[in-house]
């Protein structure tokens, strides 16, 4: 009986540790590209130009992943800062745009 109610805590612990997994780095990347193009302060900061590239360039001291966004006339650096999910779910990302770009 003692074994059976261990193998039962145990598959509940996989369950959980399962459900909780994090996206695929592929999936994580589209989640984080997609928070980049939607922010509407880029496209002022960028003077409405097209977008030539956007490319991961580093990490923060503070973790928070750097992506530079090309245009022809600038290339912007922003920030992407992890929101991690309450419970099973996603992590999403707010943007830390650094002033004095693109001027």
């Amino acid at each position: 009986m003692k074994y059976l109610t261990l193998i039962a805590m145990l598959m509940s612990v996989s369950h959980a540790t399962s459900a909780q997994a994090a996206l695929s780095g592929y999936y994580d990347s589209l989640e984080r590209i997609g928070a980049i193009l939607a922010d509407e302060r880029l496209a002022e900061i960028l003077h409405q130009q097209p977008i030539g590239a956007i490319s991961n360039t580093g990490t923060r001291k503070d973790g928070a992943a750097e992506w530079t966004i090309r245009t022809q006339d600038c290339d912007l650096t922003v920030f992407l800062v992890p929101i991690l999910p309450n419970g099973p779910g996603k992590t999403t990302y707010e943007i830390d745009v650094p002033e004095g770009q693109c001027e």
